[in-house]
């Protein structure tokens, strides 16, 4: 959520912040600005809107200045306004912050400064932050701004600029991700790798309470108590062209076609003929042998894979699974006992309620293994075990390809652990090693079948203000999935339910053109699915099934098919996942909705 960029070095800061902001469009925001030093005043332009709006006031309002900051803001406290952007000054304009996260105590602080005779201009939490380092200065901004953040609760990252030190930007973080890009006599400030990816491929990944001086040759490092200390560098291996559309219309369309290599990279050494590698995560086998229960916790689309993982865990290994909600987990007195293991997923590895969610485990004395696409992540960096998913750079805010990689993990660890407790043939874990195997090909088939076919299908959703999704087992947390992606970038209310709890109330909403989605993977229960179908076909639904290719007789009880290749009854979701991204994709297309860039919603949410 909201986008930070910096930059020092010997080049107009502006247009570098402005293309940095630009990058980091996919975390979602409402309004943007950006401050620029020229070592004898500090321009601020800011805008309510897009960027496309700041860009104009930029060329006219801000000097030629080498050092700078930038910010995209996504509303928490304030409504969107040209005031309420950031960045954000104390009364004399000598102090300029911008800032991700949530201060929780600044009604207090901004009460107390008030008082003392400070002038306020905003609604925000952030502008607090301004006056009370103006507050704390004394000839020395790194104590100043120590200082301040001592006395701030909540979340933060933030990124300032002073007047006294014209050629420096001071940064400090407290569970909210910032990075520091390093360059050739220029450097780089961002809440994200991508925001400077063209520019460098080498980042200081800052940790909790750590601050920050950065000029244009020298990085300064410190720690909670001021001391300087040596971190060692993260070199990327992203291709820059990853952050680019190379010829698609959408980032999600792009990032559709690109999981068969995305599961390719992720079962690269880790699926072979033979069966499961993952030495990788270090676990201990005398812990997976015992090992009893397991906890799953994430969030959205993050927990819609963990729900595929809790049925295929349980279907392999007969041990206890959990699925929770991070927001819900967090907060419930859990049974987390020491020879527990829990599973945290998140994209991005910065998700607050997993974040904090992670912790609370750790403080039980649980193994935390993270899955994450994030290699020098928050989560990635506090768990003890660590599954990184590969799936490249994802920059739309409907997760897609990682989604993809999540549920894939899954499987494999699924397997992986099977073996470890000697809970699958030898056998039969070749052949579902080989099935993973073919699973890029097949994916690859689906998306080239199932292209124009959802495009079809979306002429008719498109007209349409409610959908429903139902499968059962697996096919119902699939059902999920494909509801979650209809409404958050279509807008039309899309709910999902298992099959078989239809008779229990939702029958009700059923009525003549409804269309209803019927996912029917699972062999061992497709009977049972279809006289769901059946039942809602009695009552004038518009039904689109998605099956395996020579599905017996179910052209005559469905209105549309989408068939999916054969594979092992267990893998059959990884393919079906991909019409109902399509469908998702071609219906918000057809509306003409922002697809990459969903009102309200953020790709990392790094709040709570």
């Amino acid at each position: 959520m909201c986008g930070i960029v910096g930059y020092v070095g010997d080049k107009k800061a502006a247009p570098i912040l402005y293309d940095g902001l630009k990058k980091l469009e996919y975390r979602g925001y409402d309004s943007s600005g950006i401050a620029v030093n020229d070592g004898f005043k500090i321009d601020i332009v800011k805008k309510k809107g897009k960027l496309d709006q700041l860009e104009g006031s930029l060329k006219k309002n801000t000097n030629g200045g080498t050092v700078g900051i930038g910010h995209t803001r996504w509303a928490t406290h304030g409504k969107p306004s040209d005031l309420n952007s950031h960045p954000h000054c104390d009364c004399s304009k000598d102090f300029v912050v911008v800032h991700n996260g949530i201060i929780e105590n600044f009604q207090k602080i901004k009460k107390r400064l008030k008082e003392s005779g400070h002038n306020f201009k905003s609604e925000t939490d952030t502008e607090v932050i301004a006056h009370l380092i103006e507050d704390n200065y004394d000839n020395n901004l790194l104590k100043a701004l120590k200082a301040t953040v001592n006395e701030l609760d909540g979340s933060y990252s933030l990124t300032i600029l002073s007047k006294y030190e014209p050629d420096k930007i001071f940064v400090v973080r407290k569970d909210s991700p910032l990075i520091i890009g390093v360059g050739e006599k220029e450097n780089y400030i961002a809440s994200d790798i991508p925001a400077f990816l063209s520019k460098t491929k080498d980042f200081y990944i800052l940790e909790d309470n750590e601050l920050a001086v950065v000029s244009s040759g020298k990085i300064e490092i410190y720690n909670d108590s001021l001391d300087l200390i040596k971190k060692e560098l993260y070199h990327v291996d992203w291709d820059p062209e990853m952050a680019e559309k190379q010829g698609y219309e959408h980032y999600m369309l792009k990032e559709i076609n690109e999981q068969p290599d995305a599961v390719r990279r992720l079962m690269s050494k880790r699926v072979t003929p033979g069966g499961i590698n993952l030495d990788e995560l270090n676990l201990d086998s005398e812990f997976l042998k015992n090992l009893k229960q397991i906890h799953i916790v994430a969030c959205g689309t993050a927990y819609h894979s963990g729900l595929i993982g809790k049925y295929l865990m349980e279907e392999l290994l007969n041990i206890h699974i959990e699925v929770d909600v991070a927001s819900e987990y967090r907060y419930r007195n859990v049974l987390i006992k020491e020879d527990d293991l829990v599973i945290v997923v998140s994209q991005s590895g910065e998700t607050s309620d997993t974040l904090a969610s992670l912790r609370m485990a750790k403080k039980h004395g649980a193994k935390i293994l993270a899955f994450t696409n994030s290699r020098g992540s928050s989560i990635a960096r506090e768990a003890d075990h660590v599954l990184l998913l590969k799936a490249g750079l994802e920059i739309s805010v409907a997760s897609t390809k990682a989604y993809l990689n999540m549920v894939v993990a899954f499987y494999i660890f699924s397997l992986y652990l099977a073996e470890k407790q000697n809970k699958i043939e030898t056998k039969r874990l070749n052949k579902l090693s080989n099935d993973l195997i073919r699973l890029p090909d097949l994916l690859e088939q689906v998306i080239k079948d199932s292209e124009s076919l959802m495009k079809e299908r979306a002429k008719q959703y498109v007209k349409k203000q409610n959908a429903f999704f139902i499968g059962r087992h697996t096919d119902y947390t699939l059902a999920l999935e494909g509801a979650l992606k209809l409404k958050e970038i279509s807008y039309i209310h899309a709910e999902a339910y298992p099959a078989g709890e239809l008779k229990h109330g939702t029958l009700a909403l059923i009525e003549k053109g409804v269309p209803v989605v019927a996912l029917g993977t699972r062999k061992f229960i497709f009977e049972k699915t279809l006289s769901n179908i059946t039942e809602i076909k009695a009552r004038g639904g518009d039904v689109t099934a998605i099956v395996y290719k020579g599905a017996e007789g179910i052209e005559k009880v469905v209105d549309h098919v989408i068939y999916i290749p054969q594979i092992d009854d267990l893998f059959g979701g990884v393919l079906a996942a991909i019409p109902l991204q399509l469908l998702a994709y071609n219906t918000a297309y057809l509306k003409g909705c922002d697809i990459d860039q969903p009102r309200n919603l953020a790709k990392s949410v790094t709040v709570e």
